[in-house]
């Protein structure tokens, strides 16, 4: 871990909040003033965040979410990594913490088995064993476990449609797995909720198994969401599933589309990166506005005139919300 001092957190928990816009404030306010940047969403149901920061600050940053009785239990996947794996720090109060077409699932109250890492690596391969994995088309293109059920889905909210399909399986045991478990715990719920009678998922998802169970059968990377874009799980039996999204050639490589209205993230290899200058077809490379391309694939958001107290209110005395001012 030479020369890699910042942490990068993961994690969830679902935990009823009264009051998310006075906590989302009160969470902003303390990620600012220990330099913990990211995307954080706080909402009735609880929280769901991935941060970076300073080892010690994000140090600090997990032992303020367990002093709060409410998040005490949660449970954080921990990476280490060179810098900041974000530019700023966003916390936003909204209904869900995964948006989903399954509100009214409390996996408080229900939700699939959880399966450690071991446990599902010892699992997974039985006869009466189907392995289903939750994410969206971008995810499980670039990686998923080998045998793995994937469904043909743009985002999480199609999950109940999409598993209409599966109404066969349902006297076989079904292993749940995505990132880090957050959508697992809604999409193990409505499994059950729909007869599904055996159902589990990994606890931790896809990040926790590389971390204990060296990614063993998981093929190719796994899509994060800040600024590294995929990483490897598989110290095993490493290999590559993805295509290059131009030429179709065998790719991990991914990319950010230089057009900025495109800005979808795909595989592109090496060889065609260039050729569109980190575009991901001829009619982006055209677009007037297409980024210019430095071979990473990778833009970092303008932050001129960045104030990370944005949006953030205090009461003044008069009781009436009073905008925090800050020296940018």
């Amino acid at each position: 871990m030479e020369n890699k001092n910042y942490n990068i957190l993961l994690y969830y928990c679902y935990a009823e909040i009264i009051d998310p816009e006075a906590y989302r404030e009160e969470h902003h306010v303390f990620c600012v003033e220990n330099n913990i940047r990211g995307r954080i969403i706080i909402s009735p149901e609880g929280l769901n965040g991935t941060v970076s920061g300073l080892i010690e600050d994000c140090e600090k940053y997990m032992a303020y979410i367990h002093a709060d009785p409410r998040f005490s239990k949660t449970e954080f996947k921990v990476d280490f990594y060179d810098k900041h794996a974000f530019a700023k720090i966003h916390v936003r109060e909204k209904p869900e913490i995964v948006h989903s077409s399954l509100r009214h699932l409390d996996p408080n109250v229900k939700t699939g088995k959880h399966l450690e890492p071991a446990d599902f690596k010892a699992l997974k391969d039985d006869d009466d064993v189907v392995i289903l994995d939750v994410r969206s088309n971008y995810e499980h293109e670039l990686g998923k476990f080998k045998n793995a059920i994937t469904l043909d889905m743009d985002n999480f909210r199609e999950f109940p449609e999409k598993i209409k399909a599966l109404d066969h399986l349902k006297n076989k045991k079904i292993l749940t797995y995505c990132t880090g478990g957050i959508k697992c715990e809604k999409a193990s719920a409505f499994l059950l909720e729909q007869g599904f009678q055996d159902v589990y998922q990994l606890h931790g998802g896809i990040i926790k198994y590389g971390m204990e169970a060296d990614g063993e059968d998981f093929e190719g990377k796994c899509y994060v969401f800040d600024n590294r874009l995929a990483v490897d799980v598989n110290k095993v039996n490493p290999t590559v599933i993805s295509t290059c999204h131009v030429c179709g050639d065998i790719s991990d490589r991914m990319v950010n589309c230089a057009n900025s209205t495109c800005n979808i993230h795909v595989p592109i290899c090496e060889k065609c990166g260039w050729e569109l200058e980190g575009a991901c077809s001829p009619e982006c490379k055209e677009n007037p506005e297409k980024r210019p391309y430095d071979g990473t694939g990778y833009y970092q958001k303008n932050t001129n005139g960045y104030n990370p107290y944005s949006g953030v209110f205090r009461k003044a005395d008069t009781g009436k919300p009073k905008a925090i001012q800050h020296e940018q």
